[in-house]
């Protein structure tokens, strides 16, 4: 059951376009800024993901939603892990850097680095991009995030692509797999319930709701060959899916 309520209310509407809105996009210019300024000394990337976690419980504050985090202890099981999660808002990707307590790579769509600020923060912190209509680019970059896991980097990634356009679970992609396997990490799924009524897609308006980020038990894929990389997406998506029906969307 959705907590946003449909229609929004006026003073919702009015109080996210006159304060959140601008205080999100001001905390976007600001943090993006600085992580460019910090990526001309800093190389491994340390000092432009602090920003990053800054910026993101920042953003947190001002859209006024209230996050749970259950099962955190996941997140220290392994040193190195693909960390798969449903994508529902925008809102999602501060979700992620205000959680996880640990530097990581994040997989995205490449259109992301020609956002300004954004696009540059992407662009100076080592994100990878993703060219999703290109099978050729889409492989070079599922071979950069093993190259970076081999080195020691946990990477996140989101299997369904893009946003969900109602809120409910779509099909995943299999990158996250792939890159478990090649990389022989485990892969930590995670489900968010609750920010998709945050900041819905295709609007602007912020809706204070309650939030919850579940980490489930990491799925080992030591001795997995890439035949079975299907085979682990669909475990990744019935475990995040498994969660979801705990933490209903929406609370």
């Amino acid at each position: 059951m959705k907590q946003r309520p449909d229609p929004m209310p006026r003073f919702l509407r009015w109080r996210s376009n006159m304060f959140q809105a601008p205080l999100f996009f001001l905390l976007t210019g600001i943090f993006g800024s600085a992580a460019v300024v910090a990526s001309i000394w800093a190389k491994t990337g340390r000092s432009q993901h602090r920003l990053a976690q800054a910026w993101a419980r920042a953003c947190l504050a001002v859209s006024g939603g209230r996050l749970t985090v259950i099962g955190a202890e996941n997140l220290y099981k392994h040193p190195v892990a693909v960390y798969a999660s449903n994508h529902t808002s925008y809102m999602d990707t501060p979700v992620i850097f205000a959680t996880l307590p640990f530097q990581f790579r994040i997989l995205a769509k490449k259109e992301l680095w020609s956002i300004p600020f954004i696009g540059w923060y992407l662009a100076r912190s080592g994100q990878i991009p993703v060219e999703t209509e290109n099978a050729r680019g889409s492989l070079a970059s599922l071979n950069a995030g093993v190259k970076a896991l081999r080195a020691g980097m946990p990477l996140f990634v989101f299997p369904e692509g893009s946003r969900t356009p109602d809120g409910e679970l779509k099909s995943f992609m299999a990158g996250a797999g792939f890159l478990a396997i090649r990389a022989q990490v485990p892969v930590v799924p995670i489900a968010l319930s609750g920010v998709y009524d945050l900041l819905p897609i295709h609007t602007g308006h912020f809706f204070p709701c309650d939030m919850t980020l579940t980490v489930g038990e990491p799925i080992e894929t030591t001795g997995m060959t890439m035949r079975q990389a299907e085979e682990l997406t669909l475990k990744v998506r019935s475990r995040i899916e498994e969660m979801l029906t705990v933490q209903p969307v929406g609370g």
